[in-house]
């Protein structure tokens, strides 16, 4: 917890450069009090750097793309001349990532993750499978992750402005 702290510091700090007035002073600990309540609920004082970092991509701005390649590079193992998402890396991501909906009362069932993984690793042969492969389940839209794409909706349209006028 106490790297993660640092780590949010200096974070916010640099955006806080960046964007003058546009970062609350407390951002950094109000970010490691969600990430305890997420992934640390017994106070043990031990948060996974990779559960924080996966937490971290899927709430951030960037696109739906970049969030699912980051997940990729954040849980795949190397084999070879090539990384590969196995099994039970899949199911460590999903787990990780349903601790954020879970954080708000909206968790989905714990065979919910069996379930997606078992769709994803459908008709693979392999000990794992790449990140195309990967890329396109996501892009199905499996069930226990469609939040991620929802609330990335829901960000994007909150920058459109129309033009109309009502009456």
């Amino acid at each position: 917890v106490q790297q993660i702290s640092g780590l949010l510091t200096e974070l916010f700090q640099r955006v806080r450069l960046e964007k003058p007035g546009q970062v609350d002073p407390r951002a950094a600990e109000f970010t490691l009090s969600l990430l305890a309540a997420m992934y640390d609920r017994s106070g043990t004082g031990y948060i996974e750097i990779r559960s924080a970092t996966a937490a971290l991509v899927a709430l951030s701005g960037d696109t739906l793309l970049a969030k699912y390649r980051a997940f990729f590079q954040l849980y795949a193992v190397p084999d070879g001349k090539v990384a590969l998402i196995t099994p039970s890396a899949l199911r460590s991501l999903l787990t990780d990532l349903n601790q954020i909906p879970a954080i708000v009362g909206e968790s989905c069932v714990p065979s919910c993750v069996g379930t997606a993984t078992q769709s994803c690793f459908c008709g693979v042969l392999n000990s794992g499978i790449v990140e195309e492969k990967f890329l396109s389940w996501l892009r199905s839209d499996p069930a226990c992750l469609l939040w991620l794409p929802t609330c990335y909706r829901l960000s994007v349209t909150e920058m459109v402005s129309h033009q109309a006028r009502c009456r």
